[in-house]
């Protein structure tokens, strides 16, 4: 075996000013599309109201960016080229409060390293514009209206090995349209267009209007109507506040409902105070408001807006500035997946009329009383033998109601058909049920039963049909987790504490995290330097992986709400519970029954989707049946 030979020591010298530039090109520009949105963040900064991208092989042979911003005089084009050279911030102060989309004073410098870079400007007032010479320094007259030409030839020509790593030209040119995409669906104020070989690939105009109107509008533009149709609107506002009264926390924008989630992540776009961020907070937070109601690994669609003091995030995290870190993340946790949960609650079938008036609004008076008395129940009890649930009886829209969950429905045996209850069309009305009024009801009137399996119902829009089981189990657990809410969360005690090897990082989570995971029923304390010992465990879980929860508590601690991991176990107990305590197929009901059942589907929250995330109804149309016959052909 050989030896490897003693390195040779180099001196310690300063590096070259164009070999720092390249160094740091290597963060900035990862490929055509970090330029693009390099060069699009200068723009915006500029105050522009038009934006231009032309390109040409994906970017790679050529990058230009026009926009009608403010301009750069004269004499601030040669340093506009220099390291760390920026109008944006001036102190310490500045960088910790950062209002501008760049600020690093990195990007033309870098750009310029690896790439043969030209800028033409003209500012207001000025006789005509200037163009700067990357290369050379040179500067010249030229002729353009207000604003700013960045031209950017030959990437990475000065690097050739890093060319090397670039995708084909539909690749990279796919990269830099959803570059412009993202700043688009900040900004529905200013317009964008993209040219590729000449040739307008992607337009959006800007939006006017109010602030609200003009960002749904752009969504539309951009990620298509289907977008907004099949999203709802989120709003919210956290209760503390900064100085001035404004929240400390606001989260606005479109959540896509349960049924628009896509195999993808690809339509999940985040922004804090308009800009485009990758982040594991926000991420983690919405993610978990569709936890009860996606199916499998689906993934939701969404685009929010968050905005909060910039002193309480900073952006200066990576030279991309596509990363943050929040000063309170499980304040801007909560504060997001608040905001997408509340958005996602409302039932769909409240707007089944065309409006998005809220759920009460949507029924009667006497019917909302009605739908109110029947979900109020007695507390769920829980003990370490079992669990005791109360009546589930639903009440019935008009003055006769069924007694309880257990007369309306007695449960059999088998799973198959039963001589009194067999598996066909029922269509009987008691003979004292008052027909319902028309059109009071977004999910309609009860019209049959099928295979003991759906409820089949007729409103304004067409044919409504339900499964009786996925509903009534979204109403019995969104029930269970109402009552359990209303209660503190106890803790057990353990007979013999559970002991188990802990990394550093989880002993002092658990050390300096004892009032909050008390608040969350669990006790979890020292047993050595390396170990932590398991004390107490909410009531709800005492029989389950007690180690394995507190792993998953601390772990969360570290990043986010922790509470997050206690409410997902006990919401996959309630789960069990609500499918074991809900109707069953071939359970034969009258009409009272049925319309009694969507009396309260449209008064439950998330009750478009069992809380496995299978949908609970589906709407036909009388267009869709039509089409189904060919009527009208």
């Amino acid at each position: 075996m050989s030896l490897m030979p003693p390195a040779t020591r180099r001196p310690i010298r300063e590096l070259p000013d164009e070999l720092i530039s390249q160094i740091a090109a290597g963060e900035v520009v990862e490929r055509p599309a970090s330029v693009v949105r390099e060069l699009v963040d200068n723009a915006l900064d500029a105050g522009a109201r038009q934006v231009t991208v032309r390109l040409l092989a994906g970017g790679v042979r050529q990058i230009s960016v026009e926009d009608d911003g403010a301009g750069i005089p004269r004499e601030e084009l040669p340093v506009a080229l220099r390291r760390h050279a920026t109008s944006k911030i001036a102190s310490l102060q500045d960088l910790e409060s950062v209002g501008t989309m760049g600020f690093r004073g990195e990007a033309l410098a870098a750009i310029n390293s690896i790439a043969d870079m030209s800028v033409i400007s003209r500012t207001a007032g000025a006789e005509h514009a200037w163009q700067l010479d990357g290369r050379t320094g040179e500067l010249k007259p030229a002729a353009r209206s207000q604003g700013t030409t960045v031209d950017v030839r030959e990437l990475f020509y000065a690097t050739p090995a890093r060319r090397k790593f670039l995708k084909t030209d539909a690749t990279e040119l796919a990269h830099c349209i959803e570059a412009v995409r993202r700043h688009a669906l900040a900004r529905p104020d200013v317009g964008f267009a993209i040219w590729h070989e000449g040739k307008l690939v992607e337009q959006w105009r800007a939006c006017a209007g109010e602030s609200l109107q003009a960002h749904s509008q752009r969504m539309a533009d951009v990620l298509g109507s289907a977008f907004v149709e099949q999203s709802v609107a989120v709003h919210y506002e956290s209760s503390a506040r900064r100085a001035d009264g404004s929240p400390a926390v606001r989260v606005w924008g479109r959540a896509g409902i349960p049924d628009a989630a896509r195999s993808r992540a690809d339509q999940q776009f985040a922004y804090v105070n308009g800009r485009y961020v990758r982040d594991k907070v926000l991420t983690h937070a919405a993610r978990s408001a569709y936890e009860d109601v996606l199916h499998g690994h689906r993934q939701p669609v969404y685009a929010l807006y968050v905005e909060m003091d910039p002193a309480r995030v900073d952006v200066n995290v990576h030279p991309t500035k596509i990363e943050v870190r929040f000063r309170d993340g499980r304040e801007v946790h909560q504060a997001v997946r608040h905001a997408a949960e509340n958005a996602l609650a409302v039932p769909r079938s409240s707007a089944t009329e065309g409006d998005s008036t809220s759920v009460a609004e949507g029924l009667s008076h006497a019917a909302a009383s009605d739908v109110a008395s029947g979900m109020a129940g007695g507390p769920v009890v829980f003990s370490q033998q079992g669990w005791a649930q109360p009546s589930m009886g639903f009440s019935a829209p008009a003055a006769s109601r069924a007694s309880d969950f257990e007369a309306m429905w007695p449960q059999s045996s088998g799973d198959g058909p039963t001589p009194s209850h067999p598996a066909v069309i029922s269509n009987s009305r008691p003979a004292d049920t008052p027909a319902l009024p028309e059109g009071d009801w977004p999910l309609g009137r009860a019209i049959a039963q099928l295979q003991g399996i759906y409820v089949l119902a007729e409103n304004a829009q067409g044919l409504v049909i339900v499964d009786m089981h996925a509903a009534h189990e979204r109403i019995v657990y969104e029930r269970l987790k109402a009552q359990l809410d209303t209660s503190r969360i106890a803790s057990q005690p353990l007979l013999i504490p559970a002991t188990f090897a802990a990394s550093p990082q989880e002993v002092a989570t658990a050390e300096s995290s004892a009032d909050v995971l008390a608040t969350l029923g669990l006790e979890i304390v020292p047993f050595s330097p390396k170990t932590l010992a398991v004390r107490a465990v909410p009531v709800t879980l005492a029989q389950g992986d007690v180690v394995e929860l507190a792993r998953s508590v601390l772990a969360e601690l570290a990043q986010h709400d922790a509470s997050t991991v206690i409410q997902r176990a006990q919401n996959e107990l309630l789960g069990t519970m609500a499918c074991h305590g809900a109707v069953r197929a071939n359970r034969k009901l009258t009409l009272e029954e049925m319309n009694a059942l969507l009396r309260q589907m449209e008064a439950t929250e998330r009750s478009d989707q069992c809380n496995h995330g299978r949908p609970t109804w589906r709407q036909l149309s009388v267009r869709e049946l039509d089409a189904l016959f060919m009527r009208g052909r």
